[in-house]
């Protein structure tokens, strides 16, 4: 593998000196763009988006795209007839030592080969044409910032070895300011709504030029006019007239809204279409509309609240229920905030492929309209599959596997009804496991409440209700736990950014069914207590007898050591104190992960996200939430079991406050790369001496967390524990990443991420180490570092990530890259990115 590697870096270190093997006689590929303004270098990204012509994307500053597209020839045959003439001698031996269809193959495998090779990013052949183009864009640019003396100047730099840069130098000159703004309006009616709305203008005297703060102004003024009533103004009624005729960098400015504008009619004739408000006079909601049936008759209709819902076959959908989607009733002014709050409402139904809204004059009423809204559904039933790959310091590797199956408008109120089938098959440390799970949920695009609470959330906040119901089997992972869960959750969104969620019954009963497994399964704590017992027999001056690994007697013989350990009272505790707290810890770890535990959580989610859509690489996220388990339920039950834990119906109930942090940050560095920030911060705190689930508490390491260490792998603290699984109860975990393109949909990251968990509940079986002391616990934040590729195809991203171990805070002498080396790494392989 080694030698592998080595020939192929050979083989690209080759190709790294002829770059230019792809470049004709008399052309120059181009390697780079210098820009200076004002004799100054300016490297930043601000200016990149207008220079048309750019050098081939380089990853470790090598362009390697470029370098597979030269391992390639433009000169070989493109079919296997030809490559049998380009190629007779080895063609007549394959077809002599094999047959006449393997040769063909042969030779289609390596035509395709060689197709592969130039499909890759080929030589980018420096352009006269476009560079002058992208003078003329930097020209243009300055301009509209107010530089209208502005003088830009390409020079080409051609080079003996056909290759190429360009300088572009920019003279930006004086800025011109704004003087006198005047604002003239042809119209009473618009003159009337602009005073009485109070808007100020974004135009200030004194300021500079910028052509954005027109469009911003333009924009304002024509939102103003259509949210009241002015359903036909568009931007063309307006106009801006700078003077250019004065020479002291400053300028006059008159801003005119048209009284009217002239329409186009079918014959060729143009009208005058008069400036007026609008309103409402007429809805009409088509509920099944298909292209096909676009002027066929409605055999079903409904008029509920004023608006007519008509279907061409039979109307599936309560009136009652859809026309909280339509923000306008009859005689309501026209208004584009209500226009696109419908719009917005109803898609998110997921219950339509589209919603065309169209608004018509009625004949003869020149200033009523009529709403038309054409709903296409989607197919009342659809299903879904998914699976993934897992790993983990538990589970060495594993697939899942769900299948979905939704029922849409299941009641005639667009409610989703979905039914999920989970299925899971694990290799896991004591051999092969398996997880099946069902659960059944209804989103109901309202809220369903008592005592009138839904009133409380606006429907323009497209307010959710999710009830959930579900149970899973686990076998030979872990204790073989079976849950049942039961969910009640609100969502709404507050504004265009922000998000609220509520979850008011998130109930789940954790059940393990093989306790018995648990010195089996977590082979480390049975390992611990027999060094344990050859301390103790030896202390004790007793022939040293393992405890029994038979399944049958296992847990109970480990079970009995642990109370003769700590009922011990010849001193063992004090003259061995590392052993003593050695058991203690594991029947403190022994009673959490093997008890069952009901656990009703109440919590409070707070959502800020600023990206416009999924293009958008520039944008920041928080997710804060807070919830309690146990504090209703705490009230309906004063009893307590045998390790003083308050149960109810004999179950241990889960108490505890939790708290989660999420900051997410991109930036779009250009050259179609991003760079990525996350921090995470979590902490639960335990009342009443209850215990953390297992399930609940934190780990750190995996794919999307600290890609070094597997899952459960590291922490708590400084303590290299070795246990199959690592628990706390607060965590901090921070990511950077730099995601760039390699060549095609092949994209690469580099990434360094830090944190770890700590024990913060106070407990007195947990050993320093693993406890949170302060800022002096900031020590012991593992750092792993690696890079990744991913593969983007579109719906999803393919991803590997290889994560050395940077900092390793366990470890004794020096803890700087002791273990960053490959056969230390982690290799994450995963869905999306990690953050």
């Amino acid at each position: 593998m080694k030698k592998l590697s080595f020939y192929f870096l050979l083989i690209l270190i080759f190709s790294a000196c002829n770059s230019t093997k792809h470049v004709v006689e008399d052309q120059h590929m181009l390697t780079q763009n210098y820009i200076y303004v004002d004799s100054i270098r300016d490297k930043s990204e601000d200016l990149e988006k207008y220079i048309l012509q750019k050098p081939n994307a380089r990853f470790l500053n090598l362009p390697f795209g470029l370098y597979f597209h030269n391992l390639g020839n433009h000169e070989k045959p493109k079919t296997p007839a030809k490559w049998g003439l380009k190629n007779p001698k080895k063609y007549r031996f394959l077809k002599n030592v094999f047959s006449e269809k393997q040769s063909i193959a042969y030779a289609k495998a390596a035509i395709k080969l060689n197709n592969w090779f130039l499909n890759f990013d080929e030589p980018v052949i420096l352009s006269n044409n476009k560079v002058n183009r992208t003078v003329d864009n930097l020209s243009a640019f300055y301009k509209t910032q107010g530089f209208f003396e502005s003088k830009v100047v390409g020079k080409v730099n051609r080079y003996d070895d056909k290759k190429a840069t360009v300088d572009y130098f920019i003279t930006k000159g004086k800025p011109t300011l704004l003087d006198t703004i005047h604002i003239k309006i042809a119209s009473p009616a618009l003159d009337s709504i602009y005073k009485d709305s109070g808007i100020t203008t974004l135009l200030k005297t004194g300021d500079q030029y910028n052509d954005k703060t027109f469009r911003r102004e333009a924009s304002n003024v024509v939102k103003l006019f259509k949210n009241n009533g002015v359903y036909n103004f568009s931007e063309s009624a307006l106009g801006f007239y700078v003077d250019s005729t004065r020479t002291d960098h400053k300028t006059n400015v008159d801003f005119l809204i048209a009284k009217d504008r002239f329409i186009e009619k079918e014959n060729g004739d143009y009208v005058k279409d008069d400036f007026k408000v609008h309103k409402i006079s007429e809805i009409n909601v088509v509920t099944d509309y298909s292209y096909t049936q676009k002027n066929g008759i409605y055999k079903d209709s409904v008029t509920y609240n004023g608006i007519n819902f008509l279907a061409h076959k039979k109307l599936k959908y309560n009136p009652k229920y859809l026309a909280q989607s339509v923000f306008f009733k009859p005689g309501d002014v026209y208004s584009d905030t209500l226009r696109n709050l419908t719009r917005t409402h109803l898609k998110s139904l997921k219950n339509f492929k589209s919603t065309n809204i169209s608004f018509n004059k009625i004949n003869g009423k020149e200033d009523e309209l009529r709403l038309d809204l054409l709903l296409a559904p989607i197919e009342k039933y659809t299903s879904g599959f998914e699976t993934e790959l897992t790993h983990s310091n538990i589970r060495e590797i594993g697939a899942s596997a769900k299948f979905s199956f939704i029922n849409r408008n299941a009641f005639r109120g667009a409610e989703l009804l979905k039914l999920s089938f989970l299925g899971s098959y694990f290799i896991a440390n004591n051999g092969p496991g398996f997880e099946i799970g069902a659960d059944a949920s209804i989103e109901l695009p309202r809220f369903v409440a008592p005592f009138g609470l839904s009133k409380l959330v606006p429907k323009r906040m497209n307010p959710r209700t999710l009830f959930s119901l579900g149970s899973s089997f686990q076998r030979n992972i872990g204790l073989d736990r079976q849950t049942f869960t039961l969910l009640s959750d609100y969502k709404w969104q507050y504004n265009p950014k922000k998000t609220i969620q509520l979850e008011i019954f998130n109930t789940q009963y954790i059940q393990n069914l093989n306790v018995n497994r648990f010195f089996d399964i977590y082979r480390s704590e049975f390992s611990n207590l027999n060094l344990v017992k050859a301390v103790f027999d030896d202390f004790n001056n007793t022939a040293f007898e393992p405890l029994s690994s038979n399944l049958n007697e296992q847990t109970v013989e480990s079970l009995s050591f642990i109370r003769e350990v700590i009922a011990n009272n010849n001193g063992f505790q004090t003259l061995n104190p590392e052993e003593f707290n050695t058991v203690l810890n594991i029947q403190n770890r022994y009673n959490i992960v093997t008890s069952d535990f009901l656990v009703p959580v109440i919590s409070y989610a707070y959502i800020y996200n600023n990206q416009l859509d999924f293009k958008d690489n520039n944008f920041t996220y928080f997710r804060a939430r807070i919830a309690n388990s146990g504090n209703v339920l705490g009230f309906l039950s004063d009893n307590y079991n045998a390790n003083n834990k308050k149960t109810l119906f004999k179950i241990p109930l889960a108490q505890y406050f939790k708290i989660d942090l999420d900051y997410k940050r991109f930036w779009d560095v250009g050259y179609n790369s991003v760079f990525g920030f996350r921090t995470f911060l979590g902490g639960i705190i335990t009342y009443d001496n209850s215990d953390i689930p297992f399930t609940r508490s934190y780990f750190a390491g995996g794919s999307n967390d600290i890609r070094a260490w597997q899952t459960y792998e590291l922490g708590p603290g400084s303590r290299g524990s070795g246990l199959e699984f690592n628990v706390g109860s607060l965590k901090f975990l921070t990511s950077a990443e730099y995601r760039f393109p390699l060549f095609g949909s092949l994209k690469g990251a580099l990434f360094a991420d830090a944190g770890n968990i700590w024990d913060i509940s106070g407990s007195e079986f947990i050993d320093e180490a693993s406890k949170f002391s302060g800022i002096n616990s900031l020590q012991e934040i593992a750092v792993g570092s690696g890079f990744g590729i991913r593969y983007d195809l579109s719906f999803f991203v393919l991803r590997l990530d290889v994560g050395f171990k940077t900092y390793e805070p366990y470890l004794q002498g020096n803890k700087w890259l002791k273990n960053y080396n490959f056969s230390n790494a982690v290799y994450n392989v995963g869905i999306n990115y990690p953050f």
